[in-house]
């Protein structure tokens, strides 16, 4: 899995390399800026031609003789790219100077307009700036922007990754400007323009991916009817981050803020080929769940748990038992049993109440039924030492019994998803539910369930919204140590932690966004999925894990249209594509 960082991280890895001798900061820039050139054209290859400045081959702007009647045509060759850079007073400001120099040198059209010139605290900035001066390059401040053509290329190096307080809104209100006069011009030109953030769009928190704008600030304010901040600056083409990605990359609104990322690695910071590993120690790793590809298969310690024993039978892969409640409240404890079923359980066993027997087993095939008298029957089925995960929750309603059961269930000590009704039963007293946990436990709650089980924490990432200060990442870690299990803290950011500090995110944005896994249900599969895992004996970490991105590669896999039943039966799909 791919390691991510914070800015704070980051700025230790950059400094310990710089102090080592290895590089300087003033090299780091120059690598930047070709890492970001380098990116452009791999992303756009079309974009990738040097133009170089010769004189028109006849008549003014190269325009040759015509037939009568028609327009003259255009022999002066390939017409020069144009881009816009918008630079910043700190480093990142520093990498865009090097991007328009560069781009230059490849016979680019190249206006630079600049926030605020680099001060003394920018050292390699400033000398970047010069550098652009010196190759021949003008410099405009922000209130003489007066964008006469569009451009086929802007690059946003303005704030980056060291943005820690919010912006004005009149700054905000300004980059609305810029988009409405570019656009219309690409519009009117027909041409299409490519927006480019260096290192991560600017305005954005690199910690916790909140929108970073002084929302209370007076000098400056938005249209009326205006959507918001994010109608533009945050909505990028490609954002080019190096090294190794970060946090707010995948959180919050960092996640829908670029189409494609792409991670340059520099040389100097102790990386060979492969961001995946830091150069240093860093503190609180954070992961992003993605399978290790070698060759045209995926491959690591987690996907080799799939392959079967060739001399096992059903036991040797785990019987999941799923809860279910009572009649007509069903269907969610069986869409859980068959994503159990088809991530690899060798048994699944829907529990419910007698009365709904038949209600499940006119539906359920290969899934087992069994009625059960209340907790005393939940406890005689779990004298099966065979059983092995447990699901509770979909479906399970809200009424006194499922506080017993699920006290009988944890009681067990095996592995056990709680997802749903049976976090919500606990709202009141959400530490009689801690008590009970153990380690072997992963709670699966989505933003309402979280804020009634933890809302201080809730309450404290909805009050730090737009500051760098407090992440998704931060309210689970503080979650699960709280809890003393795994937490998954559900979303297209979905955020996994364990209570010693282990943390991973499950994003699906950029290109893997999957809208349309927003179906009812399809959490209830999520739940399923990750018991089946626990049944066949994955640690809690590594079943909420796989289970997670599993679950978003079915949606991927299947596409729009995508209903929850439909999950389960991508996974063998998914597994061929992976190799296993």
């Amino acid at each position: 899995m791919t390691e991510l960082v914070t800015a704070a991280q980051m700025r230790a890895i950059e400094q310990a390399a710089i102090e080592s001798g290895e590089v300087t900061g003033l090299e780091l820039m120059e690598r930047a800026g070709q890492g970001v050139v380098e990116a452009i054209f791999e992303e756009w290859p079309e974009l990738d031609m040097e133009v170089p400045d010769v004189p028109a081959a006849s008549g003014e702007g190269g325009a040759a003789p015509a037939a009568q009647g028609r327009p003259p045509r255009d022999i002066s060759g390939p017409k020069k790219h144009r881009a816009v850079v918008l630079c910043g007073p700190g480093n990142n400001g520093g990498d865009g100077f090097v991007v328009a120099r560069l781009l230059k040198a490849r016979g680019w059209e190249v206006s630079v307009w600049e926030l605020a010139a680099p001060g003394e605290g920018a050292p390699d900035a400033v000398a970047c700036r010069v550098a652009w001066l010196e190759a021949g390059g003008t410099i405009s401040t922000w209130d003489e922007i007066e964008p006469l053509g569009a451009p086929d290329l802007l690059v946003d190096a303005v704030f980056g990754t060291g943005l820690t307080r919010p912006i004005p809104v009149a700054l905000a209100n300004m980059f609305r400007l810029f988009r409405d006069d570019w656009e219309g011009a690409a519009r009117r030109e027909r041409r299409k323009m490519r927006r480019v953030s260096v290192d991560i769009p600017s305005g954005l928190s690199a910690d916790s991916g909140e929108i970073l704008i002084d929302w209370e600030d007076e000098r400056g304010e938005f249209p009326e009817g205006w959507p918001g901040f994010m109608d533009w600056y945050f909505d990028t083409d490609l954002t080019v981050t190096f090294h190794n990605a970060k946090l707010g990359h995948f959180l919050g609104a960092g996640g829908e803020s670029t189409r494609k990322l792409k991670v340059k690695l520099l040389r100097g910071l102790g990386f060979t080929d492969s961001p995946r590993e830091l150069p240093v120690s860093v503190e609180g790793h954070v992961r992003l769940i993605e399978p290790v590809f070698h060759g045209h298969r995926a491959r690591s310690d987690v996907w080799f748990s799939f392959v079967n024993k060739h001399h096992g039978h059903k036991f040797n892969h785990g019987h999941a038992l799923v809860m279910s409640g009572p009649p007509g409240q069903g269907g969610a404890a069986r869409l859980a049993a068959r994503g159990a079923l088809r991530i690899g359980a060798g048994l699944v066993t829907v529990g419910c109440p007698m009365r709904a027997v038949t209600e499940h087993a006119v539906q359920l095939t290969a899934i087992m039924v069994k009625g059960l008298d209340g907790t005393h029957g939940l406890g005689e089925i779990l004298e099966d030492k065979r059983i092995t995960g447990l699901c509770l929750g979909p479906g399970l309603g809200l009424g006194p019994a499922t506080a017993d059961l699920v006290r009988i269930a944890l009681e067990a000590k095996r592995g056990t998803v709680l997802d749903a009704d049976a976090l919500s039963r606990f709202q009141r007293k959400p530490d009689v539910l801690f008590d009970m946990l153990h380690d072997n436990c992963v709670l699966t709650p989505h933003g309402g369930e979280f804020a009634r089980l933890f809302p201080d924490l809730a309450e404290r990432l909805d009050a730090q919204e737009n500051t760098a200060t407090y992440s998704k990442v931060d309210a689970t870690r503080e979650a699960a140590k709280r809890a003393g299990c795994v937490v998954l803290f559900k979303g297209a950011d979905t955020v996994i932690a364990a209570p010693d500090g282990r943390c991973s995110i499950n994003a699906a944005v950029g290109d893997r966004a999957v809208p349309w896994l927003a179906t009812a249900g399809a959490g209830d599969v999520l739940a399923g999925m990750i018991t089946g895992l626990l049944a066949r004996g994955f640690d809690a970490m590594s079943a909420a894990e796989t289970g997670a991105w599993l679950h978003v590669e079915a949606a991927r896999s299947f596409g729009p249209g995508l209903i929850a039943e439909d999950l389960p039966e991508e996974l063998p799909k998914v597994f061929r594509a992976l190799g296993l």
